[in-house]
C-alpha cells in the first residue's frame, strides 16, 4: 500500500505542479486532496483543474465553501476575505459548481482511513486542531485507525496508544500494533510552521513520512501582486508564515 495526501492548495500552481512532480516519483496507487483547493492564490480555475485529472478523492475546504457560499466570507480575516472576493469574482461558474459537489470528509472503511478537512468533531464547522488536547477530543469522532486532515497548515503526526497516552512526531512514524493516528499533512500552497516549502505525505502500510519541497515561490508571488491580492498574504508565502 502506497497513498499520497496532500491539503491547502490555496489556489498556488507553482506549488501545486512541483508537489505532483515529487509525488508521482513516489509511484503511489491514489492521491488524496483533503481541501481548500483555492482561496489566498492567483490560479484557482487552474489548480482546480489540475487535481480533476490527478487527484482520486477530493474533499472540500472552508475556502471552497466560502466561495460557493457555504460558509460566509464574515468568518475569515481581511485578507483571506478579500482574497476570496477576488476569487469568486474570478473562477468560472463551471469550477464553482463542481466545488459544490465535494464533500468535507471521506471513511475509507476497507483501509481503516478517516478524511477530513478540519476536524472529525463538526468537520462543517472548521474547527482548528492545534494542541495534544484537540487532537485527544477528536479521537473520540472516529473510529478508524488513521484520520488524515489539513485546515491549520502546520503539519504534525499524533499516536494515541491503547493506554490512552499520545505521543507527536514531527515528520515520521512507525505504525505500531493498537495504536490510533491523526495526522496533518501540512500545506502544499501556503505553510505557515516556518517552513515555506510545500508540504505532502507518503502513507505506506507500516509508516506514514511527511516530505517537503521547495518550489518557484517568486513566480506566485509576481503574479499575486498583478492580480492585486493582498501584500500581506503575498509576503507571508516566503516566510512559511
Amino acid at each position: 500500500m502506497r497513498f499520497a495526501i496532500i491539503s491547502d492548495v490555496h489556489a498556488n500552481l507553482e506549488a501545486l505542479r512541483a508537489t505532483l512532480k515529487a509525488i508521482k516519483k513516489e509511484e503511489p496507487e491514489a492521491l488524496w486532496f483533503l481541501g481548500d483547493i483555492v482561496g489566498y492564490g492567483p490560479n484557482p480555475d487552474e489548480c482546480i483543474e489540475v487535481l480533476k485529472k490527478e487527484a482520486q478523492l477530493l474533499l472540500a475546504g472552508n475556502h471552497d465553501w466560502a466561495v460557493i457560499g457555504l460558509t460566509e466570507t464574515e468568518y475569515f480575516n481581511p485578507n483571506a476575505k478579500a482574497a476570496l472576493e477576488w476569487t469568486i469574482k474570478t473562477m468560472s461558474k463551471e469550477n464553482k459548481g463542481f466545488l459544490k459537489g465535494l464533500p468535507i470528509f471521506k471513511i475509507l472503511r476497507d483501509e481503516g482511513i478517516y478524511l477530513t478537512h478540519s476536524s472529525p468533531k463538526e468537520p462543517e464547522e472548521w474547527h482548528y486542531i492545534l494542541s495534544t488536547w484537540d487532537a485527544y477530543i477528536n479521537f473520540q469522532f472516529f473510529n478508524e485507525r488513521i484520520c488524515f486532515i489539513g485546515h491549520s497548515h502546520y503539519p504534525f503526526i499524533v499516536e494515541l496508544r491503547p493506554e490512552g497516552e499520545i505521543s507527536i512526531y514531527k515528520d515520521y512514524a512507525k505504525f505500531k500494533e493498537g495504536c490510533r493516528y491523526m495526522i496533518n499533512v501540512g500545506s502544499v500552497g501556503q505553510p505557515r510552521d516556518g517552513n515555506s516549502h510545500a508540504a505532502y505525505a507518503i502513507l505506506k502500510d507500516d509508516s506514514i513520512e511527511i516530505k517537503r519541497l521547495p518550489y518557484d515561490i517568486v513566480s506566485t508571488q509576481r503574479k499575486m501582486r498583478e492580480a492585486g491580492l493582498p501584500s500581506f498574504l503575498i509576503e507571508r508565502l516566503s516566510k512559511g508564515v
